[in-house]
């Protein structure tokens, strides 16, 4: 239960062309949650990763009781060198606002991790935006926050 509420039933499913509108919807709100300037190409372009067998990124989404996405995650495989094994990224996860509470980025990550160990993977990593409160406090429920910084150099 979530706040005196019923936990709604999921689904974590990939996503399929009848989630589509939904899923651009959703991704749109994460875009714009971290102010990011996103365009329909754009979201078309990760939109083809996700329904191309040779692409590394995949995608899931939570569907509700009626079978409609209230969130979304993007993950992919990672080297990991100096630990000669390879890892899970977690790109994007996003839960719609008025889903949140739900257990869908719960459900989202396990899905995740339940697919790393399936296929060997040592760990699952992301990073979020320092004052992504909400999300940190569920973060660190879940994972251990790690010690690293991250840094990054625009090429374009």
């Amino acid at each position: 239960m979530a706040h005196g509420k019923p936990a709604r039933p999921l689904r974590i499913v990939e996503p399929d062309e009848k989630h589509r509108a939904e899923w651009e919807k959703l991704y749109a709100g994460y875009a714009a949650f971290y102010r990011v300037a996103q365009t329909p190409d754009m979201r078309a372009t990760v939109w083809s990763w996700l329904h191309d067998p040779a692409h590394e990124m995949q995608g899931l989404v939570a569907l509700d009781e009626a079978g409609q996405p209230i969130g979304l995650a993007h993950f992919r495989p990672f080297a990991r060198p100096l630990a000669a094994s390879t890892g899970g990224f977690l790109d994007d996860l996003f839960v719609a606002p008025e889903a949140r509470g739900s257990g869908a980025a719960q459900a989202l990550i396990d899905a995740i991790v339940e697919t790393g160990r399936a296929r060997g993977w040592t760990v699952i990593r992301w990073i979020t935006a320092d004052d992504n409160y909400r999300a940190r406090s569920a973060y660190d429920r879940i994972a251990d926050r790690t010690k690293w910084v991250t840094y990054e150099i625009k090429t374009s």
